[in-house]
């Protein structure tokens, strides 16, 4: 049988990962309160805070086995760092794009500047999934 041991590095930035699963639980906790009429939020900024929160918690998932993933394809150096936390940064980004976009004060029905990090975490995506595929596909075995 054969067992993966995780890298230094993929271990410190998996019990990173997973700590951030208590924000995403509070995240949980919020749309609770939305969705019982406790916080008044634009139509607008509802689905926004639903698709944070959604997002946040499938790339934290996706983060957690592109670790296992790039350890399994033995990458190393720069492009192992990259390809690491490339996928951990995106679910950052992506979720916080969706939050921090649609905050603000009266009658908020469409995103502000911030939605620059939901482009910018679904390139981080791109490049940590591109770069772990790869390493997986180039691997010897």
């Amino acid at each position: 049988m054969n067992t993966i041991a995780l890298t230094d590095a993929s271990r410190v930035i998996a019990g990173s990962v997973l700590l951030t699963i208590v924000g995403i639980e509070f995240g949980g906790w919020y749309l609770m309160r939305i969705v019982r009429g406790k916080e008044k939020l634009t139509d607008f900024q509802q689905r926004f805070a639903r698709a944070g929160h959604a997002h946040a918690g499938v790339l934290v998932t996706l983060a957690l086995v592109c670790l296992v993933l790039a350890d399994a394809a033995g990458l190393t150096g720069a492009l192992g760092w990259l390809a690491r936390i490339a996928v951990p940064l995106a679910a950052l980004l992506i979720s916080g794009g969706f939050f921090f976009s649609s905050m603000g004060r009266g009658e908020v029905t469409r995103p502000n500047k911030l939605i620059a990090m939901i482009w910018t975490g679904a390139l981080s995506l791109a490049v940590g999934v591109v770069s772990i595929g790869l390493g997986l596909l180039t691997a010897a075995s």
